[in-house]
Formats: structure tokens, sequence, C-alpha cells
């Protein structure tokens, strides 16, 4: 079984959700907002680029194409989105064509405090109109100046979290309790199968996050206790109803991405069955469209 909230954490996490609201809220991008038909379901459903890490992005197309996804969070993997500029207006022109938007990018690990590397990225990011950073591993005394480039380039930050082995950022309620004093356009990425890894209820961590959550990694487990035992979303323990219904209520707009980390030399089925199950959850809870 995972761990619970004891009542100081929930407390906590009231806190946290009643902070996060009082901020200021800034214009949803072009991406998160034309993302879905009006009319269809409220919850956005993407793909991150991580699921196909073992293939070349003519592939990754390809895959997109049988998934009916066109929705993408771009990693710099194999050559889904590389930094160098030409390669990367290379890619842009592909996802493009093929009528793909790139909503976010990451998890782009953040390893220096430092100007010049930090400008790098988010020059990384807006060169393909890209308007949330997913970040990984930033240090505490990284945030002012992470807060800085937000501020300039007005990218958000989503700060992921990914127990156990980081012990900064392992849960979601980590990243909000550091970040809630910043500028409201940094907060976290939820990655659903670390946060259960921490023992953080996930339901929970959404209504804390409230608007810092600008982006969920979605994934199913067999086992909280267990970092390998991921499976097709629905083939696990995950709690995915709750988990949407939490997003619905909270008015979440960004994007549920899949990030399907089993079977990485033939994830095209695994992922095809957990498109169909989340699609068919959110028709079962009286939203039409694929999301």
């Amino acid at each position: 079984m995972k761990a619970t909230y004891s009542r100081r954490d929930f407390v906590q996490s009231s806190a946290l959700l009643a902070a996060a609201c009082a901020a200021p809220e800034f214009a949803p991008s072009y991406a998160q907002a034309s993302a879905a038909p009006e009319g269809s379901s409220p919850l956005h459903l993407g793909l991150a680029s991580y699921t196909f890490r073992n293939f070349r992005r003519e592939e990754l197309i390809r895959f997109m194409k049988q998934l009916k996804v066109t929705a993408l969070n771009a990693k710099n993997v194999k050559d889904h989105l590389p930094d160098d500029p030409h390669e990367e207006a290379k890619a842009l022109e592909d996802y493009a064509a093929a009528g793909i938007t790139l909503h976010a990018a990451g998890s782009i690990y953040i390893s220096k405090n430092e100007d010049d590397d930090i400008r790098g990225k988010f020059e990384y990011c807006k060169r393909a109109g890209i308007p949330v950073i997913v970040a990984g591993g930033p240090s505490i005394e990284t945030l002012p100046r992470l807060e800085k480039f937000v501020k300039e380039y007005d990218i958000r930050i989503a700060i992921h979290n990914h127990a156990p082995e980081d012990r900064v950022w392992g849960s979601p309620l980590d990243v909000l309790r550091q970040v809630r004093s910043f500028d409201p356009r940094i907060g976290c990425c939820i990655d659903v199968g670390h946060t259960e890894l921490s023992g953080t209820d996930v339901v929970q961590a959404i209504h804390a996050a409230g608007p810092r959550l600008f982006n969920m990694h979605i994934k199913d487990m067999t086992n909280f206790h267990e970092e390998n035992s991921v499976v097709p979303i629905g083939e696990g323990i995950v709690p995915v109803r709750e988990i949407f219904a939490a997003l619905i209520q909270t008015k979440y707009k960004w994007f549920v991405d899949l990030e399907y980390e089993s079977e990485p030399d033939d994830p095209l089925p695994g992922a095809m069955r957990s498109f169909a199950y989340m699609r068919g959850m959110l028709t079962g809870m009286g939203y039409p469209g694929r999301g």
C-alpha cells in the first residue's frame, strides 16, 4: 500500500493551494488554448516524446499519426528536438508538416546556475514557440535566476518531481514548498509514477498545485514501491479516473502527456492501449471527443 497524507500534510497542501490561487493568473498560450475543439473533453491528451526515445523523429511522427495524437512534449533525445538551431528548425518544419504542435519541452536538466547556460535553454524553447519548460534537477539556489528568465521570456518553468533518487524534488509538494514565493509562472510538472513512488497522493497533489501545475506525465504502475512496474494505462493501480476528475475540478488547462517508459524497443502497442483507455475513460465520464 502506498503512503497516505498525515493531517499535517493535508493542512500544508491546503495552504499551498490557497497561496497558489492567490497568485495572479496569466493568459493561456495558443498551444494549450487551441488544442481541442469546442464541446470536446476539457482535458488535452498529449505525448511525451521520451516514450519513443529509441526511435528517430520520422518514426515518432508516424507513431503519433497511428495514435491520433497531435500534441507533443518534445525531448532532446535522438533527433526529436535538437538544440542546434539549424537542426531544430528542420525538426519544427517536420512537425508542422505533420500537423503536430509542440506544447512543452523536457525534461530539460538545469545543472548550472549560470546566465549563459539557462538563457540557452530559454532560447531553445523560444525558437520552437514552446510555452513550458519541464525542468529537471535545478538547485534551490537557481530559482531566483530562473525567475529572471521566466519574466524576460514569458515561458513557464514546470519542475519535474523525480522520486526516489531526487531528494530535493521527489514530490510535487517539495516543488510547491520552494516555488510559492516566486513568480506564478514557476510551478510543477507532476509525474504520476514518481509521485506515487514518493508516497504522495497524486489527487491531493493536483489540488495542492492548482494553477501552478503546467504539465502532467501520466503512467500506470502495478506496484507503488517498484519503479520498474510501469504498464499501459488502465492495467495497473493508478487511480486514473480520480486524477482526471481532480484535473477537471481544478480547471487544468495544460496537457496530460503519456510517458510510457516500459518496452522502449516496442512501446507502440502499450501506448495505443493507454490512449484507448484514457479516451474511453473520458467518454465514460461524459466528455466527448478524443481529448
